[in-house]
């Protein structure tokens, strides 16, 4: 597990923290917790930081459970970019990719399961972004939530 802290260049108000875990379901925490500890540099409401936090644990679950066999082999990277008026959460692995729209809806144009989380963090998140292609190794989720 790797762990860093930055501030970055391009914005010099804006903190960096990038958090590499192993693909496995207990590390989660570890990813809600950097978000919690980021909440106490830039006060962030209660119910703002419990959204947030359930997105997070959507898009990394995503990661874990399905971009690399069932082993556990293989890291998520997590990067958390915390500025004067947002949060960016963006999420990335290395595993199989998936057809995003193919996330969201099942073939008989229901919400799917995994869609669900999709779902989740559309609805908490000002802005979302997903990169990934079943012919390409590796996704990577960017949302992003305005503080106000």
């Amino acid at each position: 597990m790797d762990v860093g802290a930055e501030t970055s260049g391009s914005n010099s108000d804006a903190n960096v923290v990038r958090l590499r875990i192993p693909a496995r379901a207990e590390y989660i925490t570890l990813c809600r917790l950097a978000l919690t500890g980021l909440s106490r540099i830039r006060q962030v409401p209660d119910e703002t930081l419990a959204d947030l936090k359930l997105a997070l644990t959507e898009a990394t679950s995503n990661s874990v459970r399905h971009a690399y066999s069932s082993d556990g082999q293989g890291h998520v990277d997590i990067v958390y970019e915390l500025s004067h008026d947002r949060l960016t959460i963006e999420v990335l692995d290395d595993g199989g990719g998936f057809e995003p729209a193919s996330e969201t809806m099942g073939a008989d144009g229901e919400l799917s399961e995994g869609g669900l989380g999709i779902a989740i963090i559309r609805a908490v998140a000002d802005e979302l972004e997903i990169e990934s292609s079943p012919a390409v190794r590796g996704s990577r989720l960017r949302f992003v939530k305005l503080l106000h």
